[in-house]
């Protein structure tokens, strides 16, 4: 198949497959047409640089893509449409077609919608809202003008309420897309396919718009089936269901409402603890981490069935998103959770997971991690209490960043770890009993960057707070090394946000 791997696409482009489609495509034979289609589309599956070069293509005077919106006429077969629909599909998500081109937005969406319609094929139903749950996935554009073409929310609400007839007999002679994938030669999977379908268009649909998701999850038997489907024996199923629940959990209303009186967390956990798909896996600790924000009531009742270890044991695995997912739903669980919920953390993560999360390749997993480590380190009383047990290995990591080559990004998160713990009360000493990191902090308060001049100069103000015990010996060992000197210096900055903290810093030590 000539879409198994980038490498086989490019070499049929390079092997002059891309001008012989082109020329298929104008064949008066639909026989030749549809197979050039199907071909087509196997070529530009997921392929940035063929889907280019596809784009740019013509023959008689004609580009490839508008010889697809010809080919998605309404007098052409249903099976040629479909087809001509998916290849532009394709071209638009490898980025050959931008969201607002016309014949994405006016032509393909329009085309795959209607095929969505109740007069059609249970097949073309089920393959149009697969391809349209891909075309609109990631554009906000598609996604809300899909939304208010030909009461789409509603046609797909049919799909879940629809049972297959019992004679109902097998379609002939179909062609499906070999990117496809799905068998129709038997009517009682056919209910299974439609769910599905509806359910991965939801999940786009839904996806980033705040009042489609509500129009969304007014619609009948949704929540039912999303929890039924949860359950299902078909991975396919649950996955569609799962990505439907993600989109959904976005939405700071239904985490409080529709999602907690369905108590949706209970088969979500079932899921992440009893599958063996990967992929199921990722898009559920992803939904997990919604459903762990600190506004979502569901967060007290996942953590009593056992949540902290699960996650814990996640970020071991050897997939970065579901490392990713876990530090995620990890940092959720500690924001201003009690002492006992860090602790727990702390203890079934252990510092050597934590040093090897630092050391992760992925950039989002080290700055999860900076993220979970600052979640900790909130509340003064738990910010003593964590230090005196895990202070050395704490400051060794921040050490660790400050040192390592990584970006301003990175590195304002852990000097805003350390204004954390200077402002404890007893955790203070690690830092001031630490000239080296002492030194760090005066070399990234004159730094040339304003946000790590300020998370400097904050943990700075931290240290010499001068209503707290201590607060004369911590200003004059930090005015010997030359602190109040270069405060001094920063008064001339033109960053008002610098400058208010370097202010408030110089009035504590007077």
């Amino acid at each position: 198949m000539p879409w198994q791997t980038n490498e086989q696409q490019q070499q049929l482009v390079d092997a002059g497959g891309a001008d012989l489609v082109a020329c298929l495509l104008c064949s008066p034979v639909s026989r030749v047409q549809l197979p050039a289609l199907h071909c087509l589309t196997a070529m530009c599956f997921n392929n940035e640089r063929v889907s280019s070069i596809i784009a740019t293509k013509s023959y008689g005077g004609k580009a490839v893509p508008d010889l697809l919106v010809g080919l998605m006429a309404r007098d052409r077969p249903r099976d040629m449409q479909l087809a001509a629909a998916t290849a532009l599909t394709f071209l638009h998500r490898a980025g050959a077609l931008s969201a607002d081109d016309p014949r994405i937005i006016y032509k393909t969406l329009q085309c795959l919608v209607r095929m969505c319609r109740r007069d059609r094929e249970v097949w073309e139903r089920v393959e149009a809202a697969n391809t349209l749950a891909y075309l609109t996935e990631v554009s906000t554009d598609l996604q809300r003008t899909a939304a208010m073409t030909d009461h789409l929310i509603h046609t797909m609400n049919d799909y879940l309420k629809d049972t297959t007839p019992p004679n109902a007999s097998v379609p002939q002679g179909i062609s499906v897309s070999p990117v496809s994938c799905r068998q129709y030669d038997n009517p009682s999977t056919w209910p299974e396919l439609m769910v599905g379908a509806a359910l991965k268009v939801y999940a786009s649909l839904g996806a980033n718009d705040e009042d489609i998701r509500q129009r969304v999850i007014k619609t009948d038997v949704l929540m039912n089936t999303i929890v039924t489907s949860l359950s299902a024996a078909s991975p396919p199923v649950q996955l569609a269901a799962v990505r439907c629940l993600h989109s959904l959990s976005r939405s700071v209303h239904t985490l409080r409402t529709t999602l907690q009186d369905h108590v949706v967390w209970r088969p979500l956990m079932t899921v992440l603890k009893t599958s063996n798909n990967e992929e199921l896996v990722t898009v559920s600790s992803s939904t997990l981490c919604n459903l762990l924000l600190e506004f979502s009531p569901s967060k007290e009742q996942i953590l009593d069935q056992g949540a902290v270890e699960f996650l814990c044991g996640l970020t071991r695995r050897p997939h970065p998103g579901l490392r990713l997912n876990a530090v995620w739903a990890l940092m959720n669980m500690a924001f201003q959770a009690e002492h006992r919920v860090k602790v727990s953390i702390l203890h079934h993560l252990g510092t050597d997971q934590i040093f090897r999360l630092l050391s992760d390749t992925d950039v989002h997993i080290l700055m999860k991690t900076l993220g979970l480590l600052r979640n900790l380190l909130s509340t003064k009383g738990h910010i003593d209490q964590i230090m005196q047990c895990h202070g050395k290995e704490i400051m060794q990591a921040i050490i660790l960043i400050l040192e390592g080559e990584h970006s301003a990004e990175v590195k304002e998160q852990a000097l805003c770890i350390l204004a954390n713990i200077a402002d404890g009360d007893i955790a203070k000493s690690a830092i001031m009993s630490n000239e080296d990191v002492l030194k760090k902090l005066m070399n990234y308060m004159v730094i040339p960057n304003v946000k790590l001049q300020i998370a400097a100069t904050f943990c700075i103000s931290n240290l010499i707070w001068n209503v707290e015990e201590g607060a004369a010996e911590r200003q004059n060992k930090l005015r010997e090394m030359g602190v109040y000197k270069l405060l001094q210096n920063l008064m001339t900055t033109t960053d008002t946000g610098l400058f208010d903290k370097v202010k408030t810093a110089l009035q504590q030590f007077h």
